[in-house]
């Protein structure tokens, strides 16, 4: 995988100061998009071991909240494959923090449902470390500069309290 940027200190991505990555790689290509450029899967620089490591390493600082990821898209399958081992040991590290993910897939029918388009093996392990989703793609023609932590009213911000239950969450009012 490959990832477009890191940004240290980020406030625009989930509520307080975050580390955000944003990752190469979207097949959504919603149109209006601020990323268009991370659509490419090979854009930009290698995801390794030592790019883990810096990312906690912003994370472990006490004035940080979370980890956003954005992109691109962290949901696309072969996406998830490569964070699943970083928010796994982002949640053992700084249990009282949290991860947001920003996805143009849908939570119920793209990402729970073993035949969404973005199910894989490993997405209900991924989920289970997620605190705050927000699904939908962006839509042009709801854009709204009022919403917070998204661009279009079609997009939800959701709390997720039990992954596997989709009963169980709850959309957030920001």
């Amino acid at each position: 995988m490959k990832y477009a940027d890191i940004k240290h200190c980020d406030v625009a991505n989930g509520t307080g100061v975050r580390t955000s990555l944003f990752v190469s790689g979207c097949t959504h290509r919603c149109r209006g998009c601020f990323n268009e450029i991370a659509w490419d899967f090979n854009y930009g620089n290698e995801f390794t071991d030592e790019t883990v490591q810096e990312i906690l390493d912003s994370c472990g600082k006490s004035y940080i909240s979370g980890l956003s990821l954005l992109g691109g898209e962290p949901m696309e399958p072969q996406n998830q494959r490569v964070l699943l081992p970083l928010v796994l040991r982002f949640k053992e590290l700084y249990p009282e923090k949290t991860i947001w993910c920003y996805t143009g897939y849908t939570y119920e029918t793209d990402l729970l449902a073993p035949e969404g388009r973005a199910h894989c093996e490993v997405t209900p392990e991924f989920l289970a470390c997620i605190d705050i989703l927000v699904d939908g793609e962006f839509d042009q023609e709801l854009y709204d500069l009022k919403l917070k932590f998204r661009g279009s009213s079609n997009q939800r911000v959701l709390q997720i309290h039990e992954p596997g239950c989709p009963e169980l969450f709850a959309e957030m009012d920001r």
